[in-house]
């Protein structure tokens, strides 16, 4: 007797992402699609309702970040997952170290297919209590994990290398990619702004503008403009634009003048 198809659900933001991995699982007879979301809430919502035997699960989310659905799932209620992220050091490492499934995007057909591969054979031999102990293991180690980023782990031409956060003198968007400014090199990464924000100390890094984050210990001067911005000057010379909306925070943190 022929098994039944595995019934998958695909939760990311990203609607690129999403359209990649119905065209990956389009000619896949083992695989059938029985839902897909956007964001964390509804995902719960849909892994309740639906009761898939995989998620695709992106890690970052509007609502609820992945590590939350997880949660409020339950572990014991869990389908397979194979987790979908942009690049982020300590859940990479989580995952590696427990063992868990996942995609780093952007991710290849190659890299796909044997993401799925081993999610049926993981669903086929039934050997979902050790995924459970092993996802128990990861939620563990995510809660215990430190508050903010105090090192980032870059992956350029085919090398890892690391940057302490301290060496950041500032941020720079550039669509979902950043550029870390440190006077020396400005290494790009694929991680937006309003997530590499969450991921830093907010003593330490504030928000300037909508494209830019400043690393405090590196402003020399403030120079008031027109229409309520001034100017930043850091150490190394370099010029920025304080926006109004990010004026009060940032003094906030700088102090009152004397």
């Amino acid at each position: 007797m022929k098994n039944a198809p595995i019934r998958a659900l695909i939760a990311d933001d990203e609607a690129l992402a999403r359209k990649f991995i119905r065209r990956m699982l389009k000619d896949n007879h083992d695989v059938e699609i029985v839902g897909e979301c956007s964001n964390g809430k509804d995902a719960v919502a849909m892994i309740r309702k639906q009761n898939p035997d995989v998620v695709f699960l992106d890690v970052q989310m509007p609502e609820m970040d992945g590590f939350a659905v997880l949660e409020s799932i339950g572990v014991d209620q869990l389908p397979e997952i194979i987790f979908t992220t942009a690049y982020e050091e300590y859940a990479i490492r989580a995952f590696e170290l427990h063992a868990l499934d996942y995609l780093l995007k952007p991710f290849d057909q190659a890299r796909f297919k044997d993401a799925i591969q081993h999610a049926k054979e993981r669903f086929r031999s039934r050997r979902q209590k050790d995924g459970r102990l092993q996802m128990s293991a990861l939620l563990e180690s995510i809660k215990n994990k430190p508050q903010y980023l105090e090192r980032l782990v870059i992956k350029t031409g085919g090398r890892i290398t690391f940057l302490s956060t301290d060496e950041i003198n500032w941020i720079e968007a550039d669509d979902k990619y950043v550029h870390l400014h440190t006077g020396k090199v400005s290494p790009m990464v694929r991680q937006t702004l309003n997530a590499m924000e969450a991921q830093l100390d907010p003593r330490k890094f504030s928000r300037i503008h909508r494209s830019a984050i400043v690393n405090v210990e590196r402003i020399k001067e403030l120079q008031p403009l027109f229409s309520g911005e001034h100017s930043i000057l850091l150490e190394d010379g370099t010029k920025l634009t304080l926006s109004r909306s990010y004026k009060d925070k940032l003094f906030e943190l700088l102090g009152k003048p004397l």
